[in-house]
């Protein structure tokens, strides 16, 4: 962890923990995490009820901090997750149970042809043969059916499992998605870096990363709201993944941070495709849907890192990050890479700090 992403995230934990202190909320993890997230703004829908409650004076408690996370952080994947493997459970239990049925058929019959066979070996009087003859075709009928239906319900296990598939595959999926922006969220690109990486070592193609920050979004969403601020994080995101292809991977990294995680892709490579996403972004006006009223544009900064044999994906997020700070140190709306943090650093020097 890079210190300007330690610096944030002390920020929110000790914004959290007043928030706890001032509600009289016991800091338990669940409550704590509730506060953590809404210091960090990573969920509007959150913070705007958050805030409405704030403004109508309610008073906070414990049973309301409860009812704010269950709504908005108890995840019901888990939920679907038991869901499917009860129902996976009931279908394997059912095909068992068939599959034990048919074993007890099939040694019944085994038996019946044994004794049959014995019975064959005598001289048998055609009564006797007609008898025979007939508790074979029973026991064959029977022998039939059980098959019949074991073939059945197999063949609707196979359906059911196909569709539990279907459902385990849309709750992946699912988990591993910002809400609101609909881009991969921090769990999927911590796996897909940890992949992209492990890729890079083995093949010794290039990796790198790319970090992006809006520029200025608190004063924005502020100025004109969080819904106004939810159209702007859904306006980069799909601009960020519109202008990437292949393997590359675009997530929401926290807030209003996104990154880019670029395979086969070398520095100058990544330079370019962050200089393209760059004018994208700047180049879109932003209008307030309910009123058409112009807001301007929105323009972000950059920091792009190369893949190093000696890296973990600490290391590199480190260094793209510091290539970010760098950005936004320099004047924002830039892009930065890591080859430039020398050049950068001299001239950020004779410029005034960041607010």
């Amino acid at each position: 962890m890079s210190d300007q992403e330690f610096i944030r995230a002390l920020g929110y934990a000790n914004a959290a923990f007043d928030l706890l202190k001032r509600s009289q909320i016991p800091p338990y993890p669940q409550f704590y995490e509730l506060l953590y997230t809404y210091a960090t703004g990573v969920n509007p829908s959150l913070n705007n009820r958050i805030n409405a409650i704030f403004r109508s004076g309610t008073s906070p408690s414990t049973d309301l901090a409860e009812t704010l996370y269950n709504e908005f952080l108890k995840s019901d994947v888990n939920d679907r997750m038991s869901s499917v493997s009860e129902r996976m459970h009931a279908r394997i239990e059912s095909v068992h149970d068939a599959i034990d049925a048919a074993m007890t058929t099939a040694n019944a019959y085994s038996g019946s042809l044994q004794s049959a066979a014995g019975d064959l070996e005598r001289d048998l009087g055609g009564e006797a043969m007609k008898t025979l003859a007939t508790r074979l075709l029973t026991e064959t009928r029977r022998m039939q059916n059980t098959n019949r239906e074991l073939e059945q319900k197999l063949e609707a296990s196979r359906d059911d499992i196909s569709a539990l598939q279907r459902d385990l595959d849309d709750v992946r999926r699912e988990s591993m998605l910002d809400p609101l922006t609909k881009i991969a969220n921090r769990k999927s690109f911590d796996e897909g870096l940890a992949d992209g990486i492990a890729a890079s070592v083995r093949s010794g193609d290039p990796l790198c990363l790319m970090l992006i920050d809006i520029d200025h979004f608190k004063n924005f969403n502020d100025t004109f709201g969080h819904q106004t601020g939810d159209q702007v994080l859904r306006l980069v995101a799909m601009t960020l993944k519109s202008n990437i292809k292949g393997k590359d991977l675009a997530a929401r990294y926290g807030g209003e941070e996104f990154a880019a995680i670029l395979p086969s892709t070398d520095l100058q490579g990544a330079i370019i495709v962050a200089e393209n996403i760059r004018k994208a972004i700047q180049a879109k006006e932003l209008l307030k849907r309910s009123t058409n009223e112009k807001l301007g544009r929105i323009t972000a900064s950059f920091g792009v890192a190369r893949f190093r044999a000696a890296d973990s994906a600490m290391t590199l997020i480190e260094r793209a990050d510091q290539c970010l700070y760098a950005a936004k140190h320099a004047g924002r709306n830039r892009v930065v890479s890591e080859d430039e943090l020398v050049e950068i650093d001299d001239v950020s020097d004779k410029n005034v700090s960041i607010a």
